[in-house]
């Protein structure tokens, strides 16, 4: 698309959730703030990157919306086979934080591939199903559309990071089911997904997997030990009040009760430090983004960007509820973070990226 013509089509952009994804990051970024200057010497290292990185995801969302996303579907096979590539490497010459193997280290900046992969997988399965005028509801293609999954799926588990693995299978789910899948199929799934639960909590779980299910089951237990995340969080939600004790001035946070604040608990230091109108906002602006997700879904004339769409709005959507969920004690902790809040560049930047797929997708289905 010529540049004049571009900046002609900015018309149709949808600045409604431009605005409502940016909006979140600025609270994210006030959150990151506020943890920063609760050292006794404030270091705002973290602070600064989010800053760049959002700089980075802004300026990727608007080039995202100026490309064509038809290129997405076109090589949907290469993106996905590039992102494959991505996940084995890691395994092998990744960075371990925590006990996952999931980062590449470059000069000081940590790169998540699984971030890249749950984007190249909603774009695989969007060309697959999409090729297939509906016949996914048969057995075929309902198999190689569970292997396209399925391959991430068993890269990101020997990482291990069995949250980002998780929200990869629920992608897969919601879109098979989406596009019409057969119960009986959705039924033996179920059931297979028992047997391997179970067969993967006596053979494949780790410890300190086993023991966050146990926490979540019962977090009284060791309140001070597995439990301690989870105690901590929640009584940082429920202290916050209706206004907040103010951004910089919430107790929990400040004297650094809540672990992992400026990532996987950075809802519960909102929660407290801005109370229950900073949560309420919150969850308006991310209420905004599925809105206008939906009504993107009626425009479009095109099953590859209503598919992709509905993929995308997976992503965001469970990453949005597992961790709330942690937060507030009603999931497991698995170390997902908040959507266009928690810090993290990759994270971040993969984020705003899926927007400008989208704008682009409206942009080019406006006519």
């Amino acid at each position: 698309m010529p540049l004049k013509k571009y900046f002609a089509s900015l018309a149709s952009f949808d600045w409604l959730l431009f605005g409502a994804a940016v909006l979140l990051v600025c609270f994210g970024l006030a959150a990151l703030y506020s943890v920063a200057i609760s050292s006794d010497t404030p270091n705002f290292t973290n602070f600064q990157k989010q800053i760049t990185f959002a700089i980075i995801g802004v300026a990727i969302l608007f080039i995202f919306s100026f490309i064509d996303y038809r290129a997405w579907r076109d090589y949907s096979y290469v993106i996905y086979a590039l992102a494959g590539l991505l996940l084995v490497a890691v395994i092998f010459f990744g960075h371990t934080v925590k006990g996952t193997t999931g980062w590449f280290s470059l000069f000081g900046i940590n790169l998540q591939p699984v971030e890249i992969a749950k984007i190249a997988l909603v774009i695989a399965l969007s060309w697959f199903i999409s090729s297939k005028s509906g016949a996914i509801s048969e057995l075929k293609n309902f198999l190689i559309a569970g292997a396209l999954s399925g391959l991430y799926f068993v890269l990101v588990i020997l990482q291990p990071d069995f949250g980002s693995a998780m929200i990869l299978f629920f992608i897969w789910l919601a879109m098979i089911y989406f596009a019409g899948a057969k119960k009986k199929y959705l039924i033996i799934l179920g059931g297979t997904i028992i047997l391997v639960a179970i067969f993967s909590w006596f053979f494949l779980f780790k410890d300190y997997q086993q023991q966050r299910i146990m926490t979540f089951a019962n977090p009284q237990a060791d309140p001070y030990g597995r439990g301690y995340h989870v105690r901590q969080a929640t009584i940082a939600v429920g202290a916050g009040g209706l206004f907040g004790r103010g951004l910089g001035f919430g107790s929990q946070s400040q004297l650094k009760f809540i672990p992992a604040s400026e990532t996987d608990f950075i809802f519960a230091v909102i929660a407290e430090e801005l109370g229950f109108l900073g949560v309420a906002l919150v969850l308006f602006f991310l209420g905004v983004i599925f809105y206008r997700f939906y009504v993107a879904i009626r425009k479009m004339k095109d099953s590859f960007a209503v598919i992709f769409i509905f993929g995308a709005s997976i992503i965001i959507f469970t990453q949005v509820m597992i961790n709330i969920g942690m937060n507030v004690g009603l999931v497991p902790v698995t170390g997902v973070s908040l959507p266009f809040i928690s810090y993290g560049g990759s994270f971040l930047v993969s984020c705003l990226a899926i927007i400008g797929i989208i704008e682009s997708m409206i942009i080019r289905n406006s006519n």
